[in-house]
Formats: C-alpha cells, structure tokens, sequence
C-alpha cells in the first residue's frame, strides 16, 4: 500500500507560480516511478509529467513542456511539481500518482496503482 497526499495548490493570477508537493508513506520511495494528472471540469484527465525511481528521466505533456518542472527527493519521501508561467488553461485538480510496477517514467495513467486525493489549482486571467 502506498498513501499520497498532495498539497500547495491555491489560486493564482496568469503568469504566477505554484509548487505543487506530494508525500507518499507506504513501500519504499525510491522503489518506483512518479507522476503528476490533472482533470479540468468537464474534461477528462490527463498526463501532467513523470519521473523515474531516481529521477534522472522525465516526461512531460506537450502542454506544460518549459513551464513545468517534475522532481523527487527519495530522503523525504516527496514529488514535486514546480508550476511557472501559469496560464487559465492550467486550471484543474492536480493529482500525483505512484507506479509501483516501474521504476521508469511513465505517460500512462493505467500504469499507476496509487493516486493522491487532488489538489485545486485556479489560475485567473
């Protein structure tokens, strides 16, 4: 079992910055890949970024390559998702996501066994 809770989100105007964090408890940190979702109202969820056991591969969405920085630190158990350069497009529940079957970065969302409860992001224009 692995337990996420995300945390930093909030609101923010356009242009602004966010940090996102999720602590995980459970299995061993470092034993596994990472990942961040979001899902707009209405829309369905997609693929944010991911990053590997030890974080030295990453992928991130076409749409937040350049702003958006995924990163881990195994001693403290947490991810991050270091948000600039927001836009009102960006507006959604950001979830992490753990993949206990890959220590590699991973895209798809059917590849994560454990997910955090969300946290609102909202980027006003």
């Amino acid at each position: 079992q692995v337990h996420l809770v995300e945390s930093g989100g909030g609101l923010v105007q356009a242009g602004g910055s966010l940090r996102l964090s999720c602590a995980a408890s459970g299995r061993t940190f470092s034993n596994y890949a990472m990942g961040w979702f979001r899902q707009a109202p209405g829309k369905e969820r997609e693929f944010v970024a991911a990053i590997s056991w030890n974080g030295g591969n990453t992928y991130y969405a076409d749409s937040v390559k350049g702003r958006f920085t995924i990163s881990r630190d195994n001693a403290k158990n947490t991810v991050y998702l270091q948000m600039d350069s927001l836009k009102p497009e960006d507006t959604a529940v950001y979830y992490c996501a753990a993949s206990l079957g890959t220590t590699r970065a991973t895209m798809k969302s059917t590849s994560y066994d454990y997910w955090g409860q969300g946290t609102q992001v909202t980027v006003s224009s």
